[in-house]
């Protein structure tokens, strides 16, 4: 299968996708650059103590997310669209996995949007009726606002080539309390 055919086999299994989108100062192949280094959520996430990895840059790479919580995620990379994004699974090891497609796009003048989209596996096998309330009440806001630190986390690395603080944009009570 390509990148694009995993992409679209995945997505049709989860409903209700939670998406984030930031524009950035910054030409595209910079953005890029941010997402597709090794390590990079060290220096880029605000809640990410820590970022080990194993293999790197290519579809079946991996690495792990150890969160300011005590969580520690696994990522397994299944797509990786150079200078455009990648797609990969998270979750604990051995544990059931979310769905996470990352994608650049480039706009006029050095301004480009980073777009982080996840489809979370939580509540997919309750039936459809019962998970509503939860999942736009509780879940859907919570990663929002997870997102949108990790977007704002890497436009402020992009933009001024600092590395992230502990919580830079606030808490978040699953990763970083």
């Amino acid at each position: 299968m390509t990148d694009i055919q995993v992409t679209i086999a995945k997505t049709e299994q989860f409903k209700w996708p939670i998406s984030v989108s930031r524009a950035i100062k910054a030409p595209a192949e910079k953005v890029w650059r941010a997402i597709s280094r090794p390590v990079n959520l060290e220096d880029c996430h605000p809640f990410c103590e820590k970022n080990p990895v194993a293999g790197w840059p290519v579809v079946g790479s991996r690495d792990q997310v150890h969160y300011y919580s005590g969580w520690v995620m696994q990522r397994d990379f299944v797509g990786w669209i150079d200078g455009s994004g990648n797609d990969l699974t998270i979750g604990r090891e051995g544990g059931r996995k979310s769905f996470v497609s990352w994608r650049i796009t480039e706009g006029p003048e050095k301004l480009s949007t980073l777009s982080i989209t996840i489809y979370p596996y939580v509540l997919q096998t309750i039936p459809a009726a019962l998970r509503w309330i939860p999942h736009h009440v509780f879940l859907q806001p919570s990663l929002r606002n997870y997102l949108e630190a990790v977007v704002k986390g890497f436009e402020w690395f992009i933009t001024t080539g600092k590395p992230v603080q502990k919580n830079q944009f606030g808490k978040h009570n699953w990763f970083s309390p």
